[in-house]
């Protein structure tokens, strides 16, 4: 039984493919002195768009550099639908020498377009690995079964790949056969660790007889990550299967345990809630990466899934041509500065009470008065639940929920208290892309209000040194969705302090 890690690749899926120089050095430093004997460094790609790192396309220097570095064998992986046989050459040629065994990520249902890439990738004299995915979908595929035989004298390994993560120990075994039956090349198990499953079941591929299985440092990986690479050596030393030197595993764990504190990789409720589905975990990935997503409005999202319903409450649409026109909005985020300021705000708020108020964040809305204009609440993901916290379940007069356009990937969720006035718009049009943002619903309830102007509060951005990946994100997400605003003809203006570009910065004070 052989081990392979493939950190560096399957990890890759939290840092865009770039590794620091340093950890890259431990990491190979560290595996030349443990009993692994397979170690995947990523993958080689043609071009695809968008910026993705280093190992996503292993260029020629770094084939070198990783061969000069390693005593192991050094695996790369094709994902099949974005290669090609005519491909083969220009991606491979350069790995002859350097790199023992090319692994295919493989859709099962085109196994045998497959099989055409692995004949090119044989004759190169390489290796050749089927990581076959959705392993827990297979025995309902009665097509891909008959054509498992077609991959004998082609195929060194055929990998059983837990895409979801979510089988169990007698699922593993029932599989094993199943594949058994078809083939007698080489078998191996790649478990994911959704349900916390991926020892038990990597254990019983070996005890069924797989012959090679993949790990990772700290489970690092796709969604809830994989089996760790520590884990499975520590057990299978206790079990007088292997002997090695802790020290250098030590030493590499130490690496990847400093980016696990700020990627956070691992299982969590909602991961597990997708494995337990068969579910993919790309959404989940997406989902658990952005901060107004709680792990209810994802659990939601997929039950919903699972259930394949597309969401579980379509609301009336909210009629905004009886409403009158309002040539100005104040629109509320969460930042700090409301509850800094919030006499000057209340003070502006009770001069101008033919404003309509439009909540993108209830986080700070006790702050506000809320006696004369009408405020609308614009519920996405985790947000029915703040605003419930926030007025204590109780229902505020003139209030109104608003709500993106049914279906709502997140599921709904709105205080019962609020349930009688919770509307849905119609769509979300003024912008191509974060049209289920808070920002998004809000801009366009202000839209639909036939507003010009947009006063924006508590719209602080970020500032006062390097901010993380995510507060990133939605600062470039806001800046688009403010550059769009105005592009409809909402005049953008922020009130409080911010270090958006995209509003015009005005003072609260000047108006009082």
């Amino acid at each position: 039984m052989k081990i392979l890690d493939c950190t560096l690749r399957d990890g890759g899926y939290y840092t865009n493919w770039d590794f620091e120089k340093d950890i890259v050095k431990t990491y190979f430093e560290a595996f030349n002195n443990l009993p692994v004997e397979y170690l995947e460094i990523g993958y080689r790609s043609n071009p695809l768009k968008g910026y993705l790192g280093e190992f996503f396309y292993c260029p020629d220097y770094v084939l070198h550099q990783v061969k000069a570095m390693s005593n192991k064998k050094l695996v790369i992986i094709l994902n099949e639908k974005d290669v090609r046989v005519e491909d083969l050459d220009s991606l491979l040629r350069p790995c002859i020498g350097l790199i023992d065994m090319v692994r295919i990520a493989i859709d099962p249902k085109q196994l045998k377009r497959a099989v055409g890439l692995a004949e090119g990738i044989k004759k190169m004299g390489f290796e050749v690995g089927f990581n076959v995915m959705y392993m827990s979908t297979w025995a309902s595929q009665k097509d891909f079964l008959n054509e498992i035989p077609l991959i004998n004298g082609i195929t060194d390994y055929f990998y059983m790949v837990d895409s979801f993560g979510g089988v169990y120990p007698e699922d593993v075994k029932a599989t094993f056969d199943l594949v058994r039956s078809k083939t007698d090349v080489k078998i191996g198990f790649h478990g994911h660790n959704n349900m916390e499953l991926g020892l038990i079941n990597t254990l019983t591929a070996i005890e069924c007889g797989a012959d090679i299985v993949d790990v990772t440092v700290t489970g690092m990986g796709r969604g809830a990550g994989n089996l760790k690479t520590e884990l499975l050596l520590t057990s299978l030393n206790a079990k007088g299967m292997l002997d090695f030197d802790f020290n250098p595993l030590s030493k590499v764990v130490d690496a990847f345990t400093t980016l696990q504190k700020k990627y956070e990789w691992g299982t969590n409720l909602p991961y597990m809630v997708s494995g337990a589905n068969s579910l993919p975990q790309k959404d989940v990935m997406e989902w658990v990466g952005k901060r107004y997503y709680s792990f209810n409005s994802i659990i939601r999202a997929l039950n919903n899934q699972s259930k394949g319903i597309q969401d579980n409450h379509e609301l009336p649409k909210y009629d905004f041509d009886k409403k009158p026109k309002s040539d100005a909005v104040i629109i509320v985020g969460g930042g700090p500065t409301i509850v800094h300021h919030a006499e000057a705000i209340n003070n502006f708020i009770d001069k101008h009470s033919d404003l309509t108020i439009i909540h993108a964040s209830s986080k700070n809305a006790f702050c506000l008065n809320h006696n004369l204009q009408e405020h609308f609440y614009c519920l996405v993901g985790n947000e029915g639940h703040r605003l419930e916290d926030v007025f204590q379940g109780n229902y505020v007069e003139g209030g109104k929920c608003i709500l993106p356009p049914f279906p709502r990937k997140m599921g709904t969720y709105i205080p019962e208290s609020f349930l009688k006035n919770a509307f849905e718009l119609n769509k979300v049009d003024f912008t191509p892309k974060f049209n289920d943002s808070h920002t998004s619903l809000a801009v366009q309830t202000a839209i639909n209000l036939g507003a010009k102007k947009a006063y924006f509060i508590g719209y602080d951005g970020y500032s006062g040194g390097s901010i993380g990946e995510k507060e990133q994100e939605l600062f470039l997400e806001n800046e688009f969705l403010f550059e769009k605003a105005a592009a409809a003809g909402l005049e953008c203006v922020s009130l409080t302090p911010t270090s958006y570009n995209n509003l015009t910065q005005e003072s609260l004070f000047a108006l009082l």
